[in-house]
């Protein structure tokens, strides 16, 4: 059983991990902590606030963020010093030179500002553990193909195997933040009554933008509409959960819808940098990483497959060549 086990796994790490899936996903991460600084000054980043000492925080190994290793005067250089980072890292190029530079700035602006949203967390937290695939990415750009036709010599199967062990760590996280997104908001009232959306949109500080209002507004005096608004982001973010289970042919669809979530979250509710980050989480989750399409043909073409053509490709999801390499590395 072991030797099968084995021979399974073998099969699977030949794939190359190192794909434009996941420079897609570090793309619009980077971009989403980019949009945060881009568009926000300093003093907003850090401004006072009642009952909390002064921003940046630096305490314990918050010490070494960007944020606090630069005078405190000196706020705005670390500024453009970390958008610089992020336009090179987002750009895709050498991602095994950015990787820890991305992750040292996502952490810096996650725990030094003031007010951090969870969009900041998350890349926080993704961009760490993209760091075994992205230090083992051995690729000028993260937008070339892999060689080989996607698939790994003998030589980088072990640093194959970490990379997919990151990427099941990264799909079982986010697997994890739709759970308790969906479990959380059961446990309030105005969620399980279905009313939740219509507070949040109405609140004039939170709410929706003054040129979604005359959409919005109809269907916010519609309990049929308030309940439809309230209910089917809970079902998306469910049906999001067993994601980390569905085969291949339906994640499409789950990839789909979950992008679908949080461009109306971001539209709705303004949460720009919140959204960019799920968009690089749910390409991670139900992306498969060896897929070697760019853009969004593939997604596309497996929405338009017939039934017959999904179930052959995912009998047969390697190239003949891969049994043989496979052999030969053994």
């Amino acid at each position: 059983m072991l030797t099968r086990l084995g021979m399974a796994v073998r099969t699977y790490v030949i794939r190359s991990p190192w794909t434009r899936v996941y420079g897609i996903a570090r793309t619009l991460i980077a971009l989403g902590t980019l949009g945060t600084l881009a568009a926000s000054a300093t003093t907003s980043l850090f401004t006072p606030a009642q009952g909390v000492p002064d921003a940046p925080y630096c305490s314990g190994v918050t010490r070494a963020a960007l944020f606090c290793v630069i005078p405190a005067d000196r706020l705005e250089w670390g500024r453009w010093v970390a958008i610089a980072i992020l336009v090179v890292t987002a750009s895709g190029w050498r991602p095994r030179w950015t990787a820890l530079p991305h992750w040292w700035v996502t952490v810096s602006v996650s725990t030094t500002m003031t007010i951090p949203d969870g969009g900041d967390q998350i890349a926080a937290n993704l961009a760490l553990l993209i760091l075994p695939i992205a230090l083992s990415d051995p690729r000028v750009w993260h937008w070339v193909p892999p060689a080989d036709g996607g698939l790994v010599d003998a030589t980088r199967l072990g640093r194959s195997l970490i990379a997919w062990s990151a990427g099941l760590v990264i799909r079982l996280q986010v697997a994890g933040i739709y759970f308790q997104a969906c479990v959380a908001k059961l446990s309030h009232d105005e969620w399980a009554n279905g009313t939740a959306l219509y507070y949040w949109l109405s609140d004039p500080l939170f709410g929706a933008p003054a040129w979604l209002q005359p959409v919005l507004h109809p269907v916010l005096m519609s309990s049929l509409g308030v309940l439809l608004l309230t209910w089917v982001p809970l079902v998306i973010e469910f049906a999001l959960v067993l994601g980390l289970v569905a085969r291949r042919p339906v994640r499409p669809y789950l990839l789909l819808s979950g992008i679908l979530l949080h461009a109306g979250i971001g539209a709705m509710m303004g949460l720009w940098s919140f959204a960019f980050a799920m968009f690089g989480a749910l390409v991670l989750y139900l992306w498969p990483l060896d897929e070697t399409t760019a853009g969004l043909v593939v997604l596309t073409s497996r929405l338009r497959r017939s039934p017959s053509a999904r179930s052959a490709a995912d009998a047969s999801p390697l190239p003949e060549s891969s049994g043989a390499l496979v052999r030969r590395s053994a």
